[in-house]
């Protein structure tokens, strides 16, 4: 694939944060007798895992991933998130919990902001990529999109990059539902949220790439989509200033 030079005094930081479903042995047990539910969204993003190392590798970019499923611990969750732990992890004791934010949590967090930190020390503006994909169907109702652009509205370099990379996309591929700020809120609790409460404007601009697991069927499919998604966002940064 094509690789992407960012522009001068830019630098990509691609990030999956619910790549796996991997369990380490000493918390196998927890799931006695419910293994099946590691197979679901439950339990991480379908695709992202292979899509986020993609499109790292296409834009090159530093790329940080977790493949421990997010029902011992979710990585984009914040410390205090009720949803930290899932209904599997929640009841281990105080030292335990402690275990796997220091063995798994943190480790991810820390090097993704150590990353931008380093960057920022250079005077150079991060773009931040976190590559997750939703289920077409939840609870019933059909999600009506392809791809969604997660970001905070009021900081002006997100906003700005998300509408030129919907319009970049509409271009590029005009059969592809492409909606900002859905399924979910760029504003809610995440690591690019954190991450805004750490970096100002001008060093860090965090977008939640959201996809739709019906985009990402199999290799080749992932791999034509990845094109897409580095074509139309090499387009949109143009856009800023």
């Amino acid at each position: 694939m094509e690789s992407y030079s960012p522009p001068e005094n830019t630098r990509f930081v691609v990030t999956c944060e619910h790549g796996g479903n991997r369990v380490p042995a000493r918390y196998v047990g927890l799931f006695k007798g419910r293994e099946d539910v590691l197979n679901t969204h439950l339990a991480y993003d379908p695709g992202s895992l292979a899509v986020g190392r993609l499109l790292a590798k296409s834009l090159l970019a530093v790329f940080f991933h977790t493949t421990v499923t997010r029902l011992l611990v979710d990585h984009n969750r914040s410390l205090h998130h009720p949803r930290l732990f899932s209904q599997f992890s929640n009841n281990l004791a105080a030292t335990a919990k402690k275990r796997l934010l220091a063995g798994y949590y943190l480790p991810h967090r820390q090097a993704v902001e150590n990353s931008l930190m380093a960057a920022a020390k250079k005077e150079m503006r991060v773009i931040h990529i976190a590559v997750h994909s939703f289920t077409p169907v939840l609870d019933g109702i059909t999600r009506q999109a392809d791809v969604g652009l997660l970001y905070d509205p009021a900081r002006s370099p997100e906003k700005m990059l998300c509408s030129a990379w919907k319009n970049a996309l509409r271009e590029l591929a005009p059969e592809l539902r492409v909606r900002r700020n859905y399924p979910y809120a760029g504003r809610a609790d995440g690591l690019a949220s954190h991450l805004r409460r750490r970096f100002q404007e001008h060093e860090y601009i965090g977008v939640e790439l959201e996809l739709n697991q019906l985009l990402v069927p199999s290799t080749s499919k992932k791999g034509e989509n990845v094109r897409l998604i580095q074509r139309s966002l090499a387009i949109a940064v143009r856009s800023l200033p």
